[in-house]
């Protein structure tokens, strides 16, 4: 008798398992798609064991989003009546499909090299999460959600969240308290399963030690909880898994200092979106979701490694910088001291740079995260339920990612060095003059 599973082998999570029926949807267009689409775009270029894609990563949430419902549906788990109340008892396999279904396509909507050639690149109304939508819902896949008896409706709002589905459409989309946890299993800003998976995973391809944490701890500790302030029931965690959820947040902390903000890594997502403003048709991507699935990194690799070559084409300057490792180079970052002669020491180089050099020879990359600090609910030995701001000092105090590069092109690097470091005192001096 044949087995009404598949198992997949993976280095992070050791194996991933598929019903058959659900794997109809890893075996369709846009999800194959993914094998084609870097996770971290070039990093690969800095970083060479980083070549991993969407496709291994969607899996890998798939599977993690099936181990937390499990543990968060459990009976013996659930402590409060706001947890009772908010769970359809009779509907979890169902919902279980669901959420499987929905972090597995979470990501199909990604263009070429993923985050790197989104901004810029899509008409206005436009993101890789709406294309996700579409894709969901299109007539191409509707066949293969009846197959496997889910609403593709259903799958959609789980994929994108509260934060991203109702935009998308135009429309509101209120979720049901229990369609928000289920959301927030994938997407949420605390306990994702997007999130857990992309550290670990983008960690282990990239040779680091910084996005490693206890997700095993962590998750066999989640719990639906009613948050301390609206008592509404929302994702939380046991006290003892309370460490494990500020390794989380820490190792979200590193990995962005440490790999993401790379500053060659960021020059060439650079690089990339200006050879692709060149390079494609009126400077963006088509929304039309045949075009979508037609294009990978691989259309784009190849476009670009031709126009390296060749100065006729169009993008080759930043092809050549790509390809032949002619990248513009660092010549100034955020430093404490300068940021307490002025916070804004960074965008004062670049703007002083761009007078001295021309606009064609600097690159500014200022990126500053919001202060946001994530609250969520914390159930102590006695029962009792608080914030997790108030248990964890840590948690209150993760510092905000932020990462300010100048860049000047290759040959003027030594030019450019000496210049910020004799007349930096000039250069960032704030604006004393009294506004008339």
């Amino acid at each position: 008798m044949p087995k009404d599973f598949h198992e997949i082998r993976d280095p992070i999570h050791n194996f991933i398992r598929i019903e058959t029926g659900e794997r109809k949807i890893l075996d369709s267009r846009p999800f194959q798609r993914l094998r084609h689409v870097h996770q971290l775009a070039m990093t690969y270029l800095v970083y060479p064991g980083a070549t991993h894609r969407r496709f291994e990563h969607s899996l890998g949430v798939m599977e993690l989003a099936g181990r937390v419902f499990d543990v968060v549906t459990k009976e013996e788990n659930l402590h409060s009546d706001s947890a009772r109340e908010v769970i359809p008892r009779n509907d979890l396999p169902y919902w279980r499909r669901v959420v499987r279904m929905a972090a597995l396509c979470h990501d199909i909507g990604h263009l070429p090299f993923s985050h790197a050639a989104e901004k810029e690149l899509l008409p206005e109304g436009w993101d890789h999460e709406r294309l996700t939508d579409e894709l969901i819902l299109s007539a191409g896949m509707l066949h293969l959600w009846e197959a496997i008896n889910v609403n593709p409706k259903h799958v959609a709002k789980l994929a994108l969240g509260p934060k991203k589905f109702g935009p998308t459409k135009h429309r509101l989309a209120e979720f049901t308290p229990w369609e928000a946890i289920l959301a927030e299993i994938i997407v949420g800003d605390a306990f994702g399963v997007d999130r857990m998976d992309y550290l670990l995973r983008d960690s282990f391809h990239a040779g680091v030690a910084y996005g490693k944490f206890d997700h095993y701890r962590l998750i066999d500790t989640l719990r639906i909880l009613p948050h301390e302030q609206s008592k509404e029931a929302t994702l939380g965690i046991e006290s003892g898994g309370l460490h494990s959820a500020e390794s989380l947040l820490l190792a979200r902390y590193f990995m962005y200092t440490q790999l993401y903000f790379h500053p060659v890594r960021r020059v060439y997502d650079f690089h990339l979106l200006e050879f692709l403003k060149a390079w494609l048709p009126s400077g963006q991507f088509l929304v039309d979701l045949d075009r979508h699935l037609s294009m990978t990194d691989n259309e784009v690799n190849a476009a670009m490694m031709t126009a390296a070559y060749d100065t006729g084409l169009p993008g080759h300057r930043h092809a050549k910088a790509v390809y032949c490792r002619d990248h513009f180079r660092l010549f100034y970052e955020r430093n404490p001291k300068d940021i307490r002669i002025n916070p804004k020491a960074a965008q004062a180089v670049s703007e002083k740079a761009v007078d001295k050099y021309g606009a064609n020879s600097i690159h500014s990359s200022i990126y500053s995260e919001a202060n946001k600090r994530i609250d969520f609910p914390v159930r102590l030995s006695d029962g009792s339920v608080v914030s997790s701001l108030d248990e964890s000092t840590v948690l209150a105090n993760i510092p905000v990612v932020m990462a300010e590069f100048v860049y000047v092109s290759a040959e003027k690097k030594a030019e450019a060095l000496r210049w910020v470091r004799d007349e930096i005192d000039g250069i960032i001096e704030p604006c004393t003059e009294e506004t008339p």
